[in-house]
């Protein structure tokens, strides 16, 4: 799979391990930084990170700060980013299955590396379920993407 990884100067040594761990699986990686600890605004990386899905170089994505909470805020404002902040198995692929999320957010002040490997593997297996049920929620946050006052 093609993904695009990305982080700020709080998270790049994780961004970093978990571009390796993906490129020795094989996978192909596009590495928008950063890639050292010189302060970088987060939402510069989300924007680098956001395009890259959105023009389609990318399948998926990996963003990494250091709670997480400023990645997912910043990607969620981009249209067609549908970003989680995950620290789990579950939610990494149930977030695919159900909100075929695009991009997984992680905080490296909160999760290992260990598990960081484990979240990002389930959330690239997972796919979007395609049910009529969740089909109809993603029209709805689209609408809301789009600015809409009423669902």
């Amino acid at each position: 799979m093609r993904l695009v990884v990305g982080a700020d100067h709080r998270g790049y040594c994780l961004k970093d391990a978990i571009a390796a761990y993906l490129r020795a699986s094989g996978h192909d990686i596009i590495d928008v930084g950063t890639h050292d600890a010189t302060p970088v605004d987060y939402p510069d990386i989300a924007l680098a990170v956001g395009r890259a899905i959105a023009k389609g170089e990318a399948e998926r994505g990996v963003l990494v700060c250091g709670s997480g909470v400023g990645a997912v805020v910043a990607a969620n404002k981009l249209a067609g980013i549908r970003a989680g902040l995950v620290h789990d198995t579950y939610s990494a692929h149930q977030g695919v299955e159900h909100d075929d999320m695009n991009l997984l957010c992680l905080g490296s002040l909160v999760i290992g590396e260990r598990l960081a490997f484990e979240v990002v593997e389930r959330f690239i297996a997972a796919q979007f379920s395609g049910e009529e049920r969740y089909r109809r929620r993603l029209a709805k946050v689209q609408k809301l993407e789009e600015g809409a006052d009423s669902l």
